[in-house]
């Protein structure tokens, strides 16, 4: 439920009425527009049905959100969120979040190899994985903490914000330690606790799509970490099953402008892992930029042959380059930028 107040309501009246809500065990969420202020209301549906809300002093109206998800959705916040991630780069309302680096953190000389190449072609966040969710046990898993600190280090040293994916509730504050944006996989995007979990960190989260998931799949697994308190949410196209052998996922890029319609949350797009091959990598960039996302995500390696997880869909940095400048000149045609990193993490 939203409910809207009147042009004249006081703060007293406001007060007043958050005080009212909490007393019955609901939650309110005020949104503050340039004309109107609401109140965004969370909790028992009967509740909130039965309780006296146009009688409290200040309400205009009162009308029934009818999407599940009350947080992402625009019925509360029509405006787009911006998502400051450090270091400079926001991500979101026109400003784009370009996610580059190797799938996982395999060394420091090779990740810092890596990392200052992607800069240099423009990228302003460097990923690498710690914790590597593979389909077989006998495959590499990461580094685990060795490879946070090597992260955090790289980071740290040429200016730019990290992610790095959580898949455990237990590494949560591990992984909030090192890294400025936690991600939650493709495999975990309905993993409920460990989206309360990270929902209750300091820290933006990187939220992937399933690989089966439906948008209000998706919306739904985004409310849980904002229900939890942390608001900054980014989510993340990376492909869904498909029939298709010829590709390891299907690219579904109408997701972009039909989740911008339905949600005020930035959304970029991970081409890597929805085509696997690198030759497909360039095109389905710029044609993500060109649907609205609000930034891209690509998987860059030094000797993709010697990559200890996913090589073959890894671009090279020569590669990442040229497509990062294309990129780039397709933005500014329109009107979006790709803010450089700088400074100190947050």
């Amino acid at each position: 439920m939203i409910i809207v107040l009147k042009p004249t309501a006081s703060p007293e009246q406001i007060e007043h009425i958050c005080d009212s809500l909490t007393a019955l065990g609901l939650r309110p969420e005020i949104s503050r527009g340039v004309k109107r202020t609401l109140i965004g209301v969370i909790g028992d549906e009967d509740v909130i049905r039965n309780a006296p809300l146009r009688a409290m002093p200040g309400v205009e109206d009162v009308v029934p959100i009818l999407k599940p998800y009350k947080l992402a959705g625009r019925e509360l916040q029509a405006e787009d969120s911006v998502i400051d991630v450090g270091f400079g780069v926001k991500v979101g309302g026109g400003s784009l979040g370009m996610i580059a680096g190797p799938c996982a953190i395999e060394g420091e000389e090779i990740l810092f190899d890596i990392a200052r190449s992607v800069k240099a072609a423009g990228a302003n966040i460097l990923r690498g994985g710690a914790f590597k969710p593979r389909s077989s046990p006998y495959t590499f898993q990461g580094l685990g903490e060795e490879g946070l600190k090597i992260l955090r280090k790289v980071g740290d040293e040429l200016e730019m914000p990290v992610v790095t994916e959580v898949m455990d509730p237990r590494q949560v504050e591990l992984v909030e330690r090192y890294t400025d944006i936690i991600q939650i996989g493709a495999r975990n995007m309905q993993n409920f606790n460990l989206l309360s979990e990270v929902g209750r960190t300091r820290r933006p989260v990187l939220l992937k799509r399933g690989m089966s998931a439906t948008i209000s799949d998706l919306l739904m697994s985004a409310e849980y970490v904002m229900a939890a308190g942390n608001r900054r949410v980014i989510l993340c196209e990376r492909g869904i099953k498909s029939f298709d052998p010829s590709t390891r996922n299907l690219l579904d890029l109408a997701m972009v402008p039909n989740v911008k319609q339905e949600c005020h949350l930035p959304v970029i797009v991970d081409p890597s892992h929805a085509t696997g091959r690198p030759e497909l990598i360039p095109a389905m960039s710029l044609a993500s930029i060109a649907a609205g996302a609000d930034g891209v995500h690509i998987e860059v390696h030094s000797i993709p042959e010697k990559a200890l997880s996913d090589g073959q869909q890894a671009l090279l940095p020569e590669q990442y380059a040229e497509v990062m400048s294309q990129m780039k000149r397709l933005a500014a045609q329109l009107g979006r930028t790709v803010p450089e990193a700088h400074g100190q993490r947050a």
